[in-house]
């Protein structure tokens, strides 16, 4: 069992404005390993950030930047199963990246939070955020120190591995299975995009109610599966590159499927329906 845990902290409410990075290795139930930098985000520091982390624009003064940190950071997240807590490091990276004109880094991620609302039940709800789920379980750690929120975010996951017995590339599916209840929904009437209906599939970097509700502003009826009435379907970012056979989810496939016998179904990535939604409720 191999995987890494990443966070990251950072300078101001903008996910891009990444000051501090940490990735820890993690190898069959131990650490092997650690990276962490401080990162100048080429943007300003909110007081309110530096008095959460500690991290000051003095502090970042000659430290590179997250072009210059590519190199590293390809090297430790390509092809690699990428552990962080919450969707917001993810989003973070992804964000950054897209700011510096760099090429997004292929990887496996899986949200250590939605681990915790499925192994633990108490969780489901309500507090699974890291400094309260390291308590419950006895993990002292420096909370906002990125190397150890990732250190934290890879316990978390392999305490839930040994209470469940549930592996990591299980828990990747797992992991995006609803907590409880639907997410099914009817389309806004006066939404541009009334009479669509739309499945999520694959890893997002929102839950998928919040997307489901996103949609449904904007006229899209939600559906959780495939079948006839479909004609878009979203896929996590991550998943969308995956083009060999199973690698896909079967709703992908089967929406394939449906595609080749006829039925008009659009394919779109996670940040490109964002990005219609964001559009097309704005028009």
């Amino acid at each position: 069992m191999e995987f890494v845990a990443l966070d990251v902290e950072t300078a101001n409410p903008d996910l891009s404005s990444i000051c501090q990075i940490a990735v820890v290795d993690f190898k069959d139930g131990a650490v092997t390993g650690s990276w962490q930098s401080l990162v100048d985000p080429q943007d300003y520091f909110d007081p309110r950030n530096t008095g959460i982390h500690g991290i000051s624009e003095a502090a970042v003064r000659g430290a590179p930047t997250i072009r210059a940190l590519v190199s590293e950071l390809q090297s430790r997240l390509a092809g690699a199963l990428v552990a962080s807590h919450t969707p917001f490091d993810r989003v973070a990276i992804f964000r950054a990246l897209e700011k510096h004109r760099v090429p997004l880094i292929e990887s496996k991620w899986l949200d250590t939070a939605r681990v915790v609302r499925r192994a633990w039940p108490q969780f489901a709800r309500s507090g699974y955020g890291l400094a309260n789920v390291a308590g419950y379980l006895g993990i002292v750690f420096r909370h906002h120190v990125a190397e150890e929120d990732a250190r934290v975010a890879g316990e978390i996951l392999l305490r839930a591995i040994a209470e469940t017995a549930v592996g990591v590339e299980e828990w990747l599916h797992r992991s995006t299975e609803l907590v409880g209840g639907s997410i099914a929904r009817e389309g806004s009437e006066d939404g541009p995009l009334y009479g669509e209906t739309i499945v999520f599939t694959g890893a997002l970097a929102i839950p998928r109610r919040e997307a489901a509700s996103m949609a449904a502003a904007v006229g899209c009826a939600v559906s959780e599966s495939v079948n006839r009435t479909t004609t878009i379907l979203v896929v996590g970012d991550q998943d969308i590159g995956r083009l060999a056979g199973h690698d896909k989810s079967s709703k992908h496939r089967k929406a394939e499927d449906l595609i080749q016998r006829g039925q008009e179904i659009r394919i779109l990535m996670e940040t490109d329906f964002r990005r219609l939604v964001q559009l097309e409720g704005t028009s």
